[in-house]
Formats: structure tokens, sequence, C-alpha cells
């Protein structure tokens, strides 16, 4: 019997680690949902050893374990374990007016010890070249023995209009592994960002400073699965939706930043069958709003700002409010205010139907009757004593919160069934309010589940100027290499399909240019 019937799929929270296996038609065989440790390592292989031990497997029989992670995310935000990062900007004799790292916080860049350099290169939004063809030798080698000497650990390089033309970051990096070593770390912001040199030269940053980090978790899972005598493929979850593999997670671990709520996403769709709905990922702290459409999360149209910096890499669009099933619940007078602080993880020593004193909205949930708990801990009668006014209208005001935030990422007037899914999915019962709202079965693992199920991808998002090529050439140029990124991240050559693509004319720049963004997914290969 060949590897092809398991699958596993874990995914990281701040409160929760989840873990499930899923069969060959993605059925749950374990699943189990763990407090997430300080050492994130050891809560993985703690979900990993019940579930193995629960479903019985024949660890042989597992196809590929993904990981949605919270390593880059955490790293960034607490400047904590960060590369030390070369930032260089192919961009003279122009783009040097606004500054590499400008308006950074500073104990960012510090965390990360970034010096900025400057070079000669880079081209027009038509390809044509900024200084000349080719970068100049001698002036990469003065920039590159700085680099050495200041014992720099990875190199982020952005060239102006990369995405149109990424030759010049190319022979940066060519001539940075002649003379550093094979094994440098080298970031190339035209396979990060998209348009917008400073949010993309941002993004190339970002990521340079936390390979070290992926590197590292993605070595401790692999270990920890050989532990449990697992040898199989692994994969790592995009903030898309979508897979990617093991190697390239550990190039490009920016993308892994936000990949928890749209592991949610997707795992709600797939557990309602749904491809159009609206997604209330509820925790243990906050909720998470957001939309599929046709299978895949709506992505952000805005920048996103991560760890206070300004990017431009995809991320889906969300809405998140101070609401879980550990908010607390306060009370003044009349007045009931609802989150954002929250007991998280400790619910289960502070929550009053568990023998604490602090009113949450698990508590609230449970007096209410629209949720059970079979914890042995938890007794619904410590909450007797709770007024019945007061239960009521906290039960109004936490459906209020979900269905306002529901309503916000609405584009149109359009009616839509909103999926509940998380551990704290209990807080918001069936039917409230008239609204159409689904709780399907395991919904409180959705995330791994999204993990487990997802596709692989891969995107463009470029400039084509027609005048020397058709329009049709150039959606053909543009589909092709979105396919084979796809290929790349570990999507089976056979079952890849085109799902996503726009094309915008820019009137405003001569020679007929189209901004063309093409996203292809499918399967994962699967080597039997």
């Amino acid at each position: 019997m060949g590897k092809t019937h398991y699958k596993i799929g874990i995914d990281v929270g701040g409160t929760n680690t989840d873990v499930v296996i899923l069969d060959a038609s993605n059925q749950v065989i374990a699943a189990v949902k763990s407090s997430t440790t300080q050492d994130v390592e050891q809560g993985i292989f703690s979900g990993l050893e019940t579930v193995l031990k629960e479903s019985q497997i024949d660890t042989a029989d597992i196809a590929y374990v993904s990981l949605g992670t919270t390593h880059a995310t955490n790293a960034i935000i607490r400047r904590h374990d960060l590369s030390k990062v070369a930032v260089v900007r192919i961009c003279l004799p122009a783009g040097k007016g606004v500054p590499s790292l400008m308006n950074w916080d500073a104990d960012l860049t510090s965390a990360m010890g970034a010096t900025t350099y400057l070079l000669h290169g880079g081209v027009e939004y038509d390809g044509r070249p900024l200084a000349s063809k080719d970068l100049d030798q001698k002036e990469c080698m003065e920039v590159l023995e700085q680099i050495k000497e200041a014992k720099t650990e990875a190199i982020a390089v952005t060239s102006i209009f990369s995405p149109v033309n990424s030759e010049h970051e190319r022979q940066f990096a060519q001539y940075a592994r002649e003379y550093l070593g094979p094994d440098v770390s080298i970031t190339l912001s035209s396979e990060i960002g998209s348009l917008s040199l400073i949010e993309r030269e941002n993004s190339t940053i970002l990521n340079a400073s936390v390979v070290g980090v992926a590197q590292n978790a993605a070595k401790g899972l692999v270990e920890a699965l050989k532990r449990f005598g697992i040898d199989t493929k692994v994969f790592f979850a995009q903030n898309d939706g979508t897979l990617m593999a093991l190697e390239y997670a550990m190039r490009y671990p920016v993308l892994t930043i936000g990949s928890g709520p749209t592991n949610s996403l997707r795992g709600a769709a797939y557990l309602s069958g749904l491809k159009n709905c609206i997604v209330a990922d509820i925790g243990g702290t906050s909720t998470d709003v957001g939309i599929m459409v046709n299978g895949f999360p709506r992505q952000s149209s805005v920048a996103v700002e991560v760890g206070g910096v300004l990017t431009n890499f995809r991320m889906p669009d969300l809405i998140s409010i101070g609401l879980g099933g550990g908010s607390i619940v306060s009370v003044d007078g009349d007045d009931i205010t609802i989150g954002p602080d929250s007991v998280g993880y400790q619910i289960s020593k502070k929550a009053i139907s568990f023998g604490g004193d602090v009113l949450t909205t698990t508590d609230i949930a449970l007096a209410a009757g629209v949720a059970s708990i079979s914890d042995p801990r938890c007794d619904p009668s410590r909450l007797n004593h709770l007024d019945p006014d007061l239960v009521k209208r906290a039960m109004d005001k936490i459906v209020e919160m979900v269905l306002q935030a529901c309503d916000r990422i609405k584009t149109s007037a359009q009616p839509l069934p909103i999926v509940l899914v998380g551990g704290g999915s209990l807080l918001v019962p069936q039917g409230a309010k008239g609204e159409n709202i689904i709780r399907p079965e395991n919904s409180g693992c959705a995330n791994a589940i999204g993990a487990a199920i997802a596709d692989a991808s891969g995107e463009v998002d470029a400039l084509w100027a027609t005048e020397n090529i058709s329009r049709e050439e150039a959606l053909r140029e543009a589909q092709e290499q979105a396919v084979q990124k796809a290929k790349d991240m570990g999507a089976d050559p056979e079952e890849i399909e085109i799902v996503d693509m726009e094309v915008v004319p820019l009137t405003y720049l001569p020679g007929n240019v189209m901004r063309i963004k093409v996203k292809a997914a499918g399967p994962l290969r699967i080597d039997s």
C-alpha cells in the first residue's frame, strides 16, 4: 500500500495548536486541540503524539504533512531571532529620493541590524535600463566586500520595476553567491512582492530577516516527524489559502504570515461545501471574518502592515474583532463590555464555569443554553447565580458583534451564508437574528483541516508592454509563468488550472502597457 492514504494538517495559533489526520476522501480520522505552548515545537509534538495514538494508522501511509505556522509572524512582532540583513537597492541614478527602511520602527531595524546599499541599475516600466544593460561588476563587488565585513546573515535585493525585468536582481544574486558562497541567504523582490517599490522592498527585507527562523522551524518539524517514524513530504501553508513545498517555505517564509486565518477560511468552505460564503473564525481571543469567492479567500486590495511595516504581498481580506471564547465580560451598571481583554488559553482555570472568578463569553453561552462543553472540569451549575437578563443582553451583544463584522466584509447587498468555525464558534447559535448561519461538523479544527486539504498555487503580477507582443501572447506568457510557479510549489502538473486572472490596461503609460495578474492552482503532487 502506497503512501497515499492519510494527510496530517497542523495549525499553530496564539491560543491553540490543532492537529488533524484526514483519510483519502478528506474525512477526519483523528483531531486534537491543545493549548499553544511557549515552545511551539513541543505543542506540535504533543498534538502529533495524540492523533497518531488515537488513529492507530500506519505512518508509512501518510502522504504528506502541512503546517500553518506563526513562527515568522512572532519573530517580526517580538523583534526576536531575526537575521542580520543587508538591504541592497538597485536604483541609481534615480530611486534614492525615498530611502530604504523609511518609517520603520527603530527597534525593528536594530533587531535585524539592517544596513542599506545603493547600486546603479534597474529598469523603466517597459523594461528599458535606467543605467546600463548589465550591472557594474566592480561596484557590486565593492558592496559585497562591505557586506562580508559586516558579517551579514541575509541579503534583501530590490531593483526598480523588477516585476517587469528581474535580470539585475538575478545578476547581483549570482555575484553574491560567487563571492560569499552558494549557501548565502538571498531574497529577490521580484519573487516576493508585486508592483510598488517601497512596499515590495519592505516585504523583501522582512522575508530576508526571517529566513533563519523558517529554516529552524522546518528542520524542527522534520526532526519531530522522524521521531514518529514519518518520512514524507512537508508543506507550509501560505497566506492565500494554498500550500508551498518545504524548500520554498524556507526561502519565502514571509508568505506564511496570515496563513492561520486563510486555513480557517479554506477549512470552513470545505466543511460546509460552499465556495461562496462568509466565514467567522471565532478563537479564544479574537474573531477573524473573511469571505470566500469561488473557493478561495478574497485578497486584500490595499497594502497590509506587518509588524508596523507597510508591505504589498498577498494577504487575505479580513476584519478582526476582539471577541473570542475567552473574552472577558465586564458589567458596569447597565453597560456590558465584551473584550478585547481575554483569558485566552487560561480559560480552563479562570472562567467561572471552570471554577475561576472571571466572567467570560463562554460562561454566557453556557448560561444561555446555546453551548455545551464535555470537559469534566466545566460545571454549568456554577453559573446559576447569573442574572438571566444580564445573560440575555450579553448574548445579544455577542451575536451583534459577529453579525456586524460579517456585514462589513460584504461588498454587495446579496445575502451570503455565514459559516462559523473555531473553538469559540459555540458562542453564536445557528439561526441567530434570522441569518443563514452554519456550524459544520468538526468546525473546531477547521484551520488544521484547511491546511491539510489546500492546493498548491503560483501567482504572477507584472507589467507587459504590447508594442512588440500581442495581448494574447502576453496573457499566455503570464499564464505559463503562473503554472510553472504552481509546479515549483508542489502542484500536480496534470491538474493545474488557472483560477483567477485580471488584466488592467494602464492608459496613462505609453506603449500599450497592461498589468496582468494570474493565479494557477492544483492539488498536491503525491508520489505513490
